[in-house]
């Protein structure tokens, strides 16, 4: 856990991969707020020993920026104290997603991480004010890398939480969200005009990580293209393209999924309908050769 503004905090997990993720936390005028939890028991121990060092007792508020388990398997350590907050269709998919990433990685020592639910959910935007102390606006960005995705905007501070929408040195991933929701997404967030921008994964930035998914997703789309004029498939494609600029970010396989995503886009799957998340899977293991590693 690092200092990023005055009140804000950044509790950051190198390296940033599978499950390797980043949380926050905005504190002041006798309110707490944590943006994201870890995935595992141990992880989040860890992090809420972190706040502690800054909130004693612990957060108000627990924000869930999407459903995934790396962000969300944590909440039970921080209720009843904390209020979960979330999208209302995170809060479902949470629900119906339940354990099933740790069957992902069998090996994983998860610890216990009851399925927690938010308790409080709201559709657009929700504004946790601070009596003096900075607000932090939850806003729905999504379908970007879910199909509900939330930020948390410190406007006070100028810092940027982006949840998985935004990666540092690490590959994004889109197939449960949208490539081109995510261009939405990413435009939205830049004209805030964040001075420090904290990603789902990886080091803390500025808005040079904003440019930098752009530049991803943007490389993506044309990869996507190429490949269906070509008539060849997604695992192919990724196969036989180039990385360039992109070859030294974390879980290259990502590029499989992401595909299945961009063809499905580009042959009108509607952005955040479901996909064959699967198949995607098995897919990313033969381009991988193996598992990827996940060293949550």
């Amino acid at each position: 856990m690092h200092q990023v503004a005055d009140g804000v905090h950044a509790f950051v997990q190198p390296e940033g991969g599978w499950c390797l993720n980043n949380a926050g936390l905005v504190a002041g005028g006798g309110l707490a707020v944590l943006v994201d939890t870890a995935a595992t028991e141990s992880r989040t121990r860890r992090l809420r020993e972190e706040v502690e060092r800054v909130v004693p007792g612990g957060p108000d508020y627990v924000v869930n920026t999407h459903f995934h388990g790396d962000h969300t398997f944590g909440n039970g350590q921080f209720v009843p104290r904390a209020t979960v907050v979330a999208h209302a269709g995170t809060r479902s998919d949470t629900e119906e997603a339940g354990l099933g990433l740790r069957h992902l990685w069998p090996d994983v020592e998860w610890g216990e991480t009851p399925l927690t639910l938010p308790t409080l959910t709201f559709r657009d935007e929700l504004t946790l004010h601070a009596d003096g102390g900075p607000r932090t606006e939850l806003l729905h960005v999504g379908p970007a890398h879910t199909a509900n995705d939330v930020i948390a905007w410190v406007p006070e501070r100028g810092v940027l939480f982006t949840g998985d929408v935004v990666w540092s040195g690490v590959t994004p991933y889109i197939l449960m969200g949208s490539v081109t929701g995510s261009l939405r997404a990413l435009e939205r967030m830049r004209a805030l005009g964040a001075s420090v921008v904290v990603p789902g994964h990886g080091p803390v930035g500025g808005p040079e990580l904003i440019d930098a998914t752009e530049a991803y997703l943007r490389w993506l789309q044309d990869l996507a293209r190429d490949g269906l004029r070509r008539g060849v498939g997604p695992l192919r494609a990724a196969q036989e393209a180039d990385l360039g600029a992109f070859a030294g970010l974390l879980d290259s396989e990502r590029l499989v999924g992401n595909l299945h995503r961009a063809y499905a886009e580009l042959e009108g799957l509607a952005p955040g309908a479901r996909i064959d998340v699967a198949a995607s899977f098995k897919e990313m293991v033969a381009f991988h050769g193996a598992l990827p590693s996940c060293h949550a």
